[in-house]
């Protein structure tokens, strides 16, 4: 079943109702994340070095023991299926230098919301290697094989999702800026925090980006809670997420750009041509944060549970997919599905599909009239943390 239709009246600021919504926009379509993630893919590719620094640090059990590897908020594309066999093959040739004789089985869990299309990531699985024939070692040579067990896992990220002391490594990129809700406070007409005329909080007033700061902040402590537990001892988790490089929480960097300019006008335009009322725009906001380094830093200090071994921000570059700069329709159209890959599911939601495709024509539409600035300007800083269970 896709989002609803036509004009209600879905407000997302209870993490209830977040959670059964949010999706990165399913299929193959134009519009889909496994059509819209190629940026994705290439700053995970850039971060490699980065993830494999993590993985020799993981403690290797003894071969009878499988070794477990979690991607939490692994969407529906490609992406998550690349990342899980470099972690596996890496570990490999950790245990062959280690001069073990024997691998252990590998298990694989694919986790995300419950709206996520795991039937699109499922299709895009190769077949598990047939075990029955030769060692293991001979099914993981296999080409066009998987050498894992696979599983998806549906549930938020921000409660238990495994049994105790059962994962090696826990992977988590491109997703820890989304919250758990909208903070509440937001969305109230009579607070001095409520995002009016905006739904982003870029260039927002400071109590209500703080708001959106200590909603992060809260759910990153319940995200390393969580993962305190259910990490086996010697185990290590590498994440990536939005950040951004400003001390200031209302400066939100390349997700500001994306969400908080053309984006926003284009609701504006909505509401100007009389298509929504100004209401309908201020109840919506992006449960987007992108946080400062500071900000990750305190949290972790506090749960106490992982030590540090590296918390850096690093450039990755455009979100936009583009085959020729020069034409500025294709950068505008690209600015439109960038924003509704990630953000359509819960645009549909709020005021409908048809409305909604009303709105990313005019996101495209901005866009191309300024393309060139758009190319020079959009570029995303990620948080780069590598964390060991202590």
């Amino acid at each position: 079943m896709g989002p609803p239709s036509g004009e209600n009246n879905v407000v997302v600021s209870s993490n209830i109702k977040l959670e059964r919504l949010l999706s990165m926009k399913g299929g193959k379509g134009e519009t889909s994340y496994a059509n819209n993630s190629q940026a994705q893919a290439k700053h995970a590719r850039s971060m490699l070095h980065l993830l494999k620094e993590t993985l020799d640090g993981v403690h290797l059990n003894s071969p009878e023991i499988p070794f477990v590897v979690a991607d939490l908020g692994c969407s529906s594309g490609s992406n998550t299926i690349f990342i899980v066999n470099v972690i596996i093959q890496h570990i490999i040739k950790r245990y062959e230098a280690s001069g073990h004789s024997d691998l252990p089985e590998f298990s694989a869990f694919f986790a995300d919301l419950p709206s996520n299309d795991f039937n699109t990531l499922f299709q895009l699985l190769p077949p598990l290697a047939n075990q029955d024939v030769g060692s293991m070692e001979e099914c993981l040579a296999s080409t066009g094989h998987r050498s894992f067990f696979a599983a998806g896992v549906p549930g938020s990220f921000y409660r238990r999702l495994f049994p105790a002391k059962s994962i090696d490594v826990f992977y988590s990129a491109f997703s820890l800026h989304w919250l758990s809700q909208v903070p509440e406070i937001v969305l109230e007409k009579s607070s001095t925090t409520y995002n009016k005329g905006k739904i982003f909080i870029h260039g927002a007033n400071k109590s209500t980006a703080n708001a959106y700061r200590r909603q992060f902040q809260t759910d990153l402590a319940a995200f390393l809670k969580m993962r305190s537990k259910e990490m086996k001892k010697g185990g290590s988790m590498f994440i990536a997420l939005l950040g951004r490089t400003s001390e200031d929480p209302t400066d939100q960097g390349g997700a500001g750009l994306l969400f908080g300019t053309h984006f926003q006008d284009a609701w504006n335009d909505l509401v100007q041509e009389g298509l929504i009322t100004s209401e309908k725009r201020d109840d919506f906001n992006i449960p987007v944060y992108a946080p400062s380094l500071q900000d990750f830093k305190e949290v972790v200090e506090a749960n106490g549970s992982f030590s540090i071994k590296k918390l850096e921000v690093f450039q990755g570059g455009s979100p936009l997919v583009v085959n020729r700069p020069d034409d500025a329709a294709e950068v505008g159209r690209a600015l439109a599905n960038s924003c509704r890959s990630v953000s359509g599911v819960l645009v549909d939601a709020h005021i409908g599909d048809k409305l909604g495709d009303e709105l990313f024509l005019r996101v495209a539409n901005r866009a191309t009239n300024k393309a060139e600035e758009i190319l020079e300007n959009l570029q995303f800083f990620h948080i780069v943390a590598s964390l060991s269970l202590k």
